[in-house]
């Protein structure tokens, strides 16, 4: 406690006078506990002294046990080293015995064997003398393990005379069995009825030497037998392409003759398996001179037909010594194409799955490919399929032209034979040429994947597309084409389309069989990837052809709208020659609409029922936006209009777009109804606004006009003031006014004049023609419409593509829409 504290506790304990009485007996509690505490510190200090003292004592008593632990250790040690001493003077004696006893008995084991050794050379070469060839093999194999025994011991002198003598039997062995088998082949095996035995005790022997000696003797014998077939086939009269079937036919008779008098070999030496060998690589190297040395092109018959006895000797080979993987049928994988039925798995899965099949049926292509293999064992690798047949690749060229030839010609007769209708019950509603097409190229492809599944196949799926490329011009050229030139022009037919129902259903034909094409030749890619080499499924793609196609059924559908639109054209020349301006009284919905709703009755129920959902949409959304903003134009045409006649107009305008809006209902597809609704009822009520703002009054017709129409301009707006009839000096204070205020917003759009009555009205940007510009919100409505379940088909996103860009001045659709 510091001294404040201590005075604060002397203040606490005595605060008065009289409390100061207490100090005495505080004190003396003070000096008791003062002794107290001494005392507990001397009894401690004594204690620690006690404890140092007795620690010494225990530290001296550990450190004498340690002096005597040692001393016992060192005493053991001793006494260990005299044991060992003593043991080993003890067993000095027996040691040396011992070794000697192991020594005496490896020189009686050596010397015995080395006794054995040179009595068996001396009888094998006895035996090798007299060629007794089943004794000497067993005798061989005795004396190649005793040798063995040897290997430590090749320095002295003895065994190394031992093993240049067994050198040399080894090799007398060698040339008698070389020279008794040069009569095997000659014929007079049948003659001596023991030189087959003989013969058969040889291989024994060959087999107990090295195993070059094996493999020499049969090459020799192989290089032997063929030695005639190179010399009937190298001559003049058998070197030749057509001759080649009976070259096949000599190796297999040769076999099937011989057969009997080859067992002589042991089953392990594979001899026919080895002869087949060399003799397809003999053959592969005479057809590859043939073919390169021929002064003329070969005829493609006989190409082919040397081709095909190849490949089905190539199959026979394989078969019998079953080196390689079977031959994969591709004949379910064609049949497939053009059925439509989707095949669950994946295109990439099974494209892998058939990659590993075909990896095994791989053409060899040169010898050094061969020679690499294990040639000795049938199924160890090697593959006859290709080994001779890969030679006629390079020259197949004249029959890829033969197939196109062939195939062209039948397009053409396909196209001459066509009637262009399609036969009752039919569901397809697809051009019987398209799927007659298709069906030749099956064959075709099934011809060719015979032969060969490598460039001649590639070359062969080009030829398909060039074909299918063609037969899509084909289709394109069958389109109706509309007015061109200058009396086109000055009749004012120019780009106007007159087709008949007969027309109709031929256009939708057309696009039923575009589309079949379309799906077909993707299917038939699919196909050709699955048949052809790996190193050529990458190249395999019908993406052109198909764009092809889409471009046909783009072409049709706004050829289709084109001619609709062209019979409109006297409806809606009577629309304008109605007396707008001194109509009395308001009526029925004028003839103009009976006529128009007249065509489409006509046609839609056909059309409908011809095309598919998808492309009936299309032809519905381009009728829509042409027929809609057409009717628009059409009313500037007419000379004027009054409040009668505009009330009439918006009827007739109430029942166009009734009539419109009826059609997929009068097609019986209604699954589009909602999105195309909405489409007509936008494209209609920029007409019924214009109608309104000809009913205003003409103090506020300028701004009823920005209120309807806030793109508007003053060129389209001083036409409505002539509409309503209105005189050049009350039209100029109007429009003076309508200038001052400005249109609705600060961009106007470009104004068109509208076009003479004569000129021809198409669907190609209708909305240009009285200033409407879509909108890019309505533009993207369009194109989600459009695309609805567009992943199924290429055209589908193309369709929503084409639609998204037909505003558009340029671009690389412009001109689909412009054809």
């Amino acid at each position: 406690m510091d001294k404040s504290s201590a005075l604060e506790y002397i203040n606490q304990m005595f605060p008065t006078e009289a409390s100061l009485s207490g100090v005495e007996p505080l004190m003396q509690k003070i000096h008791s506990e003062i002794r107290r505490v001494d005392a507990s510190i001397l009894a401690a200090v004594r204690q620690q002294s006690n404890s140092g003292t007795k620690a010494k004592e225990d530290l001296a008593a550990a450190t004498h046990a340690v002096e005597e632990l040692s001393y016992k250790i060192q005493e053991i040690k001793a006494k260990a080293e005299q044991s060992e001493a003593m043991v080993q003077e003890i067993c000095r004696d027996i040691k040396k015995l011992d070794f000697a006893k192991k020594n005496i008995t490896t020189t009686i084991t050596a010397l015995h064997r080395l006794t054995m050794l040179v009595s068996a050379v001396e009888q094998l070469q006895v035996m090798a003398s007299k060629r007794q060839y089943k004794e000497a093999a067993a005798q061989l194999e005795a004396v190649n393990q005793l040798c063995n025994h040897f290997e430590a011991y090749r320095d002295i002198p003895k065994i190394t005379e031992l093993r240049e003598k067994l050198k040399n039997i080894k090799q007398i062995l060698k040339s008698h069995v070389y020279s008794d088998f040069s009569s095997l082949g000659t014929g007079k095996e049948t003659e001596e009825i023991n030189l087959l035995q003989q013969l058969s005790d040889s291989c024994l022997v060959v087999d107990a030497l090295e195993p070059s000696v094996r493999e020499e003797l049969v090459n020799n014998f192989c290089s032997r037998e063929l030695t005639s077939y190179e010399q009937i086939f190298e001559g003049a009269e058998l070197a030749k392409l057509d001759k080649t079937e009976r070259r096949y036919a000599w190796i297999k008779r040769r076999i099937r003759t011989n057969e009997e008098i080859w067992k002589i070999f042991p089953a392990s030496w594979h001899v026919p398996y080895r002869l087949c060998i060399q003799f397809c690589k003999k053959t592969r190297r005479q057809l590859e001179s043939i073919l390169i040395n021929m002064k003329e092109k070969p005829d493609v018959a006989i190409l082919l037909l040397a081709l095909q006895r190849t490949l089905e000797f190539e199959d026979e080979l394989e078969e019998k010594f079953g080196g390689g993987a079977p031959t994969r049928d591709i004949g379910n994988d064609i049949e497939e194409i053009g059925k439509g039925e989707s095949n669950s798995q994946n295109v990439s899965e099974i494209r892998k799955k058939y990659e590993k099949k075909l990896a095994a049926n791989q053409e060899t292509g040169t010898d050094e490919k061969i020679g690499n293999k294990d040639l000795s064992v049938p199924g160890a690798g090697f593959n006859f399929r290709g080994i001779i047949s890969s030679c006629f690749e390079p020259h197949l060229t004249i029959y890829v032209e033969l197939e196109e030839k062939t195939l062209m010609e039948n397009l053409e007769k396909l196209v001459q034979e066509e009637t262009w209708e399609i036969e009752e019950g039919s569901q397809d509603n697809v051009l019987s040429s398209s799927m007659q097409l298709f069906l030749i190229i099956k064959r075709s492809l099934k011809r060719c994947s015979a032969l060969t599944k490598n460039q001649t196949l590639f070359n062969l799926f080009k030829v398909f597309q060039r074909i299918l490329k063609a037969y899509a011009t084909k289709l394109f050229s069958k389109l109706p084409k509309g007015g061109t030139g200058i009396v086109a022009a000055a009749t004012g037919m120019d780009g106007q389309i007159k087709i008949s129902e007969r027309d109709e259903r031929v256009i939708c034909y057309i696009v039923n069989s575009a589309e079949y094409c379309h799906k077909t030749s993707g299917e038939l890619a699919e196909s050709v990837s699955k048949i052809i080499d790996p190193h050529y499924a990458e190249g395999v793609d019908m993406s052109e052809v198909q764009d092809e196609f889409s471009a046909v059924i783009t072409k049709a559908l706004v050829t289709l709208v084109l001619g609709l639109e062209t019979k409109f054209d006297s409806e809606m020349a009577a629309m304008t020659r109605v007396p707008w301006g001194t109509l009395e009284s308001v009526g029925d919905q004028s003839g103009y609409v009976n006529g128009i709703n007249t065509i489409l009755s006509s046609s839609i129920p056909i059309l409908g029922n011809l095309l598919t959902p998808v492309y009936f949409q299309f032809f519905l959304d381009k009728l829509a936006s042409s027929l809609g903003p057409r009717f628009y134009a059409n009313i500037f045409k007419c000379k004027q209009i009054s409040e009668t006649g505009a009330q009439q107009m918006l009827l007739d305008t109430q029942a166009m777009k009734t009539i419109l809006l009826e059609i997929p209902s009068l097609a019986r597809q209604t699954s589009t109804a909602a999105s195309y609704s909405k489409f007509v009822s936008r494209e209609m009520s920029k007409a019924e606004a214009l109608l309104k703002v000809i009913l205003s009054p003409v103090d506020s017709v300028a701004d009823t006009y920005r209120a309807l129409f806030p793109e508007g301009t003053p060129m389209e707006f001083q036409r409505i003031l002539e509409l309503k009839g209105l005189k050049k000096a009350d039209q100029q204070s109007i429009l003076d006014d309508f200038n001052k205020h400005g249109p609705g917003i600060a961009k106007p759009s470009v104004v068109v004049p509208p076009p003479p009555p004569t000129a021809p009205t198409t669907i190609i940007n209708p909305a240009a023609a009285v200033g409407f510009i879509a909108n890019s919100e309505d533009v993207l409505t369009r194109a989600a419409a459009l695309g609805r379940g567009a992943a199924t088909t290429g055209f589908k996103r193309f369709l929503a593509l084409t639609e998204a860009a037909k505003d558009r001045k340029d671009g690389p659709f412009r001109k689909l829409f412009n054809a």
